[in-house]
């Protein structure tokens, strides 16, 4: 919908966000991308505006997917039961193919579609180009979901260096050639941590993190991976919540300055984040302290 604004008031504003394009300028984002935000056609059309944006005004920008609901939906076509086991999903040997059929076949080549259509330029990798994501397996009672133990990055700065927007499927691989399904989450902060990432964007169904799950207006804006520690051991964070929490630790420790877990159904909600002084979500940092 066309805003009803004066061109005085368009320059306005792009004045307005000049510092944060400054500050961002030349350094690298990624963002995570999955839920309604990939579900809804309309939310999708303004994720990837979002990122050729991003793009356009100098930013590198690495978009890391995955594709739970569309994984469901092929399976439940093929006439295969989806199980999950503390929130995975259970992968055997064909549930693997479908994963990589689904992740690195499918969403991987619509999203660079849609970011050319937009006027960027991406290509689409999966963990298994270059054996950039190495993985084992997590647990035996998952079959093939992965544990990753190593990301070569190199195919990822080279693509950044020539001035694409790589979109990468958490797929990853072992030296014996079977297939991983990674968790998006985890992927994107491995991959986040060996690119030298200055922002992790983690595009969730809810504003962020709460202090009370049911109760939108409790958001937390920001906090130190010390307090985030201590909220999940009160319970405060919980359910699927953890495992995010988790990697944002991850990646904060391995090196990314920040990262902020938002509302993706929430339109242009990167753009909020990283170009005005309001912002989108949780951000999570180091202590501000030596001591945890």
């Amino acid at each position: 919908m066309a805003l009803n604004i004066t061109n005085a008031q368009r320059a306005e504003i792009l004045t307005q966000a000049l510092p944060y394009i400054r500050k961002y300028y030349g350094e690298t984002i990624v963002v995570k991308y999955g839920g309604n935000a990939m579900i809804n056609a309309e939310l999708k059309q303004q994720v990837m505006e979002d990122i050729v944006l991003m793009s356009l005004i100098g930013v590198k920008v690495v978009l890391v997917h995955g594709g739970g609901p569309e994984i469901t939906e092929m399976l439940e076509r093929v006439g295969k039961k989806t199980e999950f086991v503390d929130g995975l999903r259970v992968t055997d040997y064909e549930t693997a193919d479908i994963v990589q059929m689904v992740l690195a076949g499918k969403i991987n080549k619509s999203l660079v579609n849609y970011l050319e259509v937009k006027g960027g330029r991406a290509i689409g990798l999966s963990g298994m180009d270059g054996h950039m994501i190495t993985a084992c397996k997590k647990d035996e009672r998952l079959g093939f979901v992965g544990k990753i133990t190593h990301v070569d990055a190199t195919p990822v700065i080279d693509l950044l260096e020539k001035g694409y927007i790589p979109v990468i499927s958490t797929v990853g691989c072992d030296d014996k050639g079977n297939v991983y399904n990674i968790n998006a989450d985890t992927a994107a902060a491995k991959i986040a941590a060996a690119i030298k990432a200055k922002r992790l964007i983690s595009m969730t169904d809810i504003a962020g993190i709460l202090q009370d799950k049911n109760d939108p207006s409790s958001l937390i804006s920001e906090m130190d991976i010390c307090k985030a520690r201590q909220l999940m051991q009160q319970g405060v964070i919980s359910g699927g919540m953890i495992p995010k929490v988790e990697c944002c630790i991850d990646a904060v420790e391995n090196g990314v300055e920040r990262v902020i877990v938002l509302d993706g159904t929430i339109p242009h909600a990167i753009l909020i984040e990283t170009l005005t002084n309001e912002g989108a979500g949780t951000m999570v940092f180091k202590e501000k302290d030596d001591e945890c």
